[in-house]
Order: C-alpha cells, then sequence, then structure tokens
C-alpha cells in the first residue's frame, strides 16, 4: 500500500533512509541523470521539509546519524558532506 507520492527531485533518486526515529526521511538524487539534490521529507505526511542544493556532481548516497540529527552525502566528486 502506497502511502504518499512524494513529488520534488526532478530527476532519478538513487538513494533514500529513514530517520532513526522515523519521522523523517532522507533522499539524493544522482545517477546521469541526477539533480544533485538532498531533499528531506515528513514521513507522516510526504511534505518536503528541507532542500539541500550545492553538489558539484550526482549525489549516491545519503544517511541520517545516529542520533537523527544530521544527514550525511556521498558524491561522485570524491566528497562527503
Amino acid at each position: 500500500e502506497q502511502l504518499h507520492e512524494m513529488r520534488g527531485h526532478t530527476k532519478v533518486v538513487t538513494s533514500v533512509a529513514f530517520s532513526p526515529d522515523g519521522q523523517r526521511i532522507v533522499s539524493g538524487s544522482g545517477g546521469p541523470w541526477g539533480d544533485k539534490t538532498v531533499r528531506v521529507w515528513s514521513a507522516e505526511t510526504g511534505e518536503q521539509l528541507h532542500e539541500m542544493q550545492g553538489h558539484t556532481d550526482r549525489v549516491w548516497s545519503v544517511a541520517f546519524s545516529p542520533d537523527g540529527q544530521r544527514i550525511v552525502s556521498g558524491t561522485g566528486s570524491l566528497e562527503v558532506d
């Protein structure tokens, strides 16, 4: 059963993760056609809470810190942000 359709990325989504408390979802857009953004969503409503721009290459991976206070993303530019 689909609960929400989260719209915001303009290109392919390559990575998603739940926050430790299950309240938020982080997604990253990568691949050859990625929009190079990281977005945070409400897991309850599907609403986009934040959009992070500034990567110069594809976003391949995203994750929350164990306490849920930080997000890390890995890109094709050999950077971890």
